[in-house]
C-alpha cells in the first residue's frame, strides 16, 4: 500500500511540472554579435567609465547603466543604481575634479535610483525629479532613495555651464508614476531607461510594463528624437536607431501573434475538453488551460522567428507573450 502511495504522489508531481522545463543548459547563449559589443567591465574593479560624447560618460557594471555629465560649472549625475552606489563618487573623481551638484531621477525604482544614499554627505547636492515620483517617494519613506529638492510637472531643461539637458515625462509605459526621456540635443544622445536593452529583447513582461498600451507607443515616441546614441539603463552595451528599429518589431509582432492566435482559438473548446478531465467546477483551472494554450502557442512561434536575432528570447518570451495576451483579452 505504501509503495501504491508513493506512485500515485509521484504521478501528480510529475503532471504538475510544466513540460517544457528547460535545465540552464537549455537556453541558448547570448548571441555572438551581441557579445562583441560587450562593455569591458573589469570585475576586480567592479565599474567601468567611458566616454559616449565629450563631457558625457556612461557609468556601468555592465548590468546596470548610470550617466554623468561634466558642465564646467559641476557634474550632473542620471540616475544612481543600487548596485553602483558604493562606486559613483569614486568615479566621477576618477574623471574630473568638477563635484557633483544635481542627480537626476529618471523614474522611481530602486534599482536605479537606490544607489542615492551614497551620496547623501555632498554638499548642497540637488536632486530634480518629476511631481508624481517626488510624491511617491516622499510616501515610501525610502532610506536608499533620497527625497528630490527640486520637482517639475511635465518637462524642464537643464542649464548648467555649458551643457544642456531636456527632460521630458512620458505616460508610464513602465513605472506608476511615470518614466522621463532624457535627451542632449547638442550631443544626439537619448536616454530612456527601462524601455529596450540594445542586441535583447526587453526584460521579463516588456519591462514590467502595466500599460501595454502606452507600450506599444514607445517606440515611435523615441524615434521621435534626432540621436545616435541610445542609453537603455542596462546589459553590456549602448545602442543606436537600429537597436529601437528592431526592438518596435520584436514588440509588435508579439503583439499580434497574441493577438491572432487568442482570436483563432476556440475559448469554450478548450475549456470542455478539459472539463472532460475534472469537471466544469473549477472554472478558473479551465479558463488557465485556455490562457496557458495561447501563450505556448505565441511562444513557440515567436522563438522560431527571433532566437537568433535578439537575445535572451527563450528567457523572457512567454511573459512578453502573456503581457500581450492580456491586453489583447481584456484592453485592446
Amino acid at each position: 500500500m505504501k509503495h501504491v502511495v508513493i506512485f500515485i504522489w509521484l504521478g501528480w508531481w510529475l503532471l504538475a511540472m510544466p513540460v517544457n522545463a528547460k535545465t540552464l543548459e537549455d537556453y541558448v547563449p547570448v548571441l555572438p554579435d551581441v557579445l562583441a559589443k560587450k562593455l569591458p567591465v573589469d570585475p576586480a574593479k567592479g565599474y567601468l567609465v567611458s566616454e559616449l560624447k565629450p563631457s558625457v560618460y556612461l557609468l556601468t557594471d555592465g548590468i546596470w547603466q548610470s550617466i554623468f555629465v561634466t558642465t564646467g560649472k559641476g557634474v550632473i549625475l542620471l540616475d544612481a543604481p543600487e548596485t553602483l552606489g558604493p562606486n559613483i563618487v569614486k568615479a566621477v573623481r576618477e574623471t574630473t575634479e568638477e563635484p557633483i551638484k544635481l542627480l537626476v531621477y529618471t523614474h522611481t525604482h530602486v534599482d536605479h535610483i537606490g544607489g542615492s544614499k551614497y551620496l547623501k554627505d555632498i554638499h548642497k547636492l540637488k536632486i530634480l525629479a518629476s511631481d508624481s515620483a517626488a510624491h511617491f517617494l516622499k510616501e515610501k519613506q525610502d532610506p536608499r532613495r533620497l527625497i528630490p529638492t527640486k520637482t517639475f510637472d511635465d518637462h524642464y531643461t537643464i542649464k548648467m555651464g555649458h551643457a544642456k539637458i531636456k527632460l521630458e515625462q512620458h505616460a508610464n509605459y513602465h513605472s506608476n508614476e511615470g518614466d522621463l526621456f532624457v535627451y542632449m540635443p547638442h550631443q544626439k544622445l537619448l536616454m530612456v531607461i527601462d524601455s529596450l536593452a540594445p542586441g535583447y529583447v526587453p526584460f521579463m513582461g516588456f519591462d514590467l510594463t502595466s500599460n501595454f498600451h502606452e507600450y506599444l507607443k514607445l517606440f515611435d515616441n523615441i524615434l521621435a528624437y534626432e540621436f545616435d546614441v541610445f542609453v537603455g539603463g542596462h546589459l553590456s552595451h549602448t545602442g543606436t536607431r537600429d537597436d529601437v528599429l528592431i526592438a518596435k518589431d520584436y514588440a509588435f509582432d508579439v503583439y499580434q501573434t497574441a493577438k491572432r492566435i487568442h482570436q483563432n482559438t476556440d475559448l469554450l473548446a478548450v475549456m470542455a475538453t478539459a472539463a472532460e478531465r475534472v469537471g466544469w467546477d473549477n472554472k478558473y483551472l479551465l479558463f488557465k488551460v485556455f490562457l496557458d494554450k495561447v501563450i505556448n502557442e505565441c511562444t513557440t512561434e515567436i522563438e522560431n522567428r527571433w532566437i537568433d536575432k535578439l537575445a535572451g528570447v527563450d528567457v523572457w518570451g512567454a511573459s512578453h507573450c502573456r503581457t500581450a495576451l492580456v491586453y489583447v483579452r481584456w484592453d485592446d
